[in-house]
């Protein structure tokens, strides 16, 4: 495995995120337990949950991290956790968002869940328009007072968003973000307008999401010609708006002998301020195509067909103005 430091801090993480929304869901609890011993087996050290995630109801995927880190052996040690909190975990008021309020009770009920005394990495999962960032700030600061959390991330931030946090916390003499993590990968670019290039100006490290595009870059039409795919629902309209660009996809990388899912992975490794897309495999096997990617080099010529295939974005404003 390769690492890298995540953003401008002195953090040393693996180039590949596990990923554990799948827990609870399509990965019941032994299998859970079996990806993150395998994903440690290959030397991936970042994991990343959320508080909403988890079947019947929230925090079960949190839960399950935490009865894993039970068992003992290094687990923890060996573990950069990172988790999320926004979204509400509950019918009454103050149990969402960012107010100091819900941050203090979302990350005690969190630790709590996870069976550790502190997180690594603690994320905000949306942007919260009501609470000022003085009030997010001081609450984020009172955590790592207290040992609670040693790092404040982003996810679904726009530009100028992660601008005005940092902003905010400077003026403060506060660290502020040190990453973000958003929807990123050959069919989905837009943060290539604004988000990257404010990533890269605060020195954010870059943690995409859905880096298969819900598995339409992983060799979906070859899995279907096999029969061992079938799409259905906003799944099924996308691969059909995108069928051509796909069909191109899938033949360049038979072309060049990689599989997609490889190719996709790779590329995002190669872009700027990426410092490890988050990937959910459901079983232990599935992590051996995730660990080819950190090793395959795409070569200049490679990169612009991929560019040529799936057209991205410019720097704004340069993308729709000179």
């Amino acid at each position: 495995m390769q690492y890298t430091n995540l953003g401008r801090t002195g953090l040393s993480i693996s180039r590949l995120c596990l990923g554990t929304m799948n827990f609870s869901w399509t990965t019941e609890k032994v299998d859970a337990f079996a990806v993150m011993d395998a994903a440690h087996d290959k030397g991936i050290n970042f994991f990343d949950t959320a508080n909403r995630y988890g079947r019947p109801k929230p925090g079960v995927t949190e839960s399950l991290i935490g009865e894993w880190f039970a068992q003992g052996g290094g687990r923890r040690e060996k573990t950069v956790l990172a988790t999320k909190l926004y979204g509400a975990m509950g019918d009454w008021p103050n149990e969402g968002k960012l107010s100091a309020l819900n941050i203090r009770r979302a990350l005690d009920a969190s630790l709590q869940r996870l069976q550790t005394d502190h997180v690594d990495l603690y994320q905000f999962h949306h942007i919260d328009r009501d609470t000022p960032w003085d009030e997010i700030w001081q609450a984020m600061e009172v955590a790592v007072q207290q040992g609670k959390i040693l790092y404040a991330g982003s996810s679904n931030f726009a530009g100028w968003h992660i601008a005005k946090a940092q902003g905010e916390a400077r003026a403060r003499n506060y660290t502020g973000l040190v990453s973000e993590q958003s929807i990123y990968n050959l069919i989905e670019r837009t943060i290539e307008m604004e988000v990257l290039p404010a990533a890269m100006d605060f020195g954010l490290g870059v943690i995409p999401w859905s880096p298969l595009h819900g598995g339409l870059l992983g060799g979906v039409l070859k899995k279907q010609n096999k029969g061992h795919r079938r799409l259905e629902g906003r799944a099924a309209k996308t691969l059909e708006q995108l069928r051509p660009q796909i069909e191109q996809y899938e033949a360049f990388c038979v072309e060049i002998g990689h599989e997609p899912g490889d190719v996709a992975l790779a590329w995002l490794l190669h872009q700027p301020a990426v410092t490890a897309p988050i990937i959910g495999p459901r079983t232990a096997e599935q992590l051996d195509s995730a660990e080819r990617a950190v090793e395959l080099t795409l070569d200049a010529a490679t990169l612009t067909r991929l560019g040529e295939i799936f057209p991205g974005y410019k720097t704004a404003p340069e993308h729709y103005a000179w």
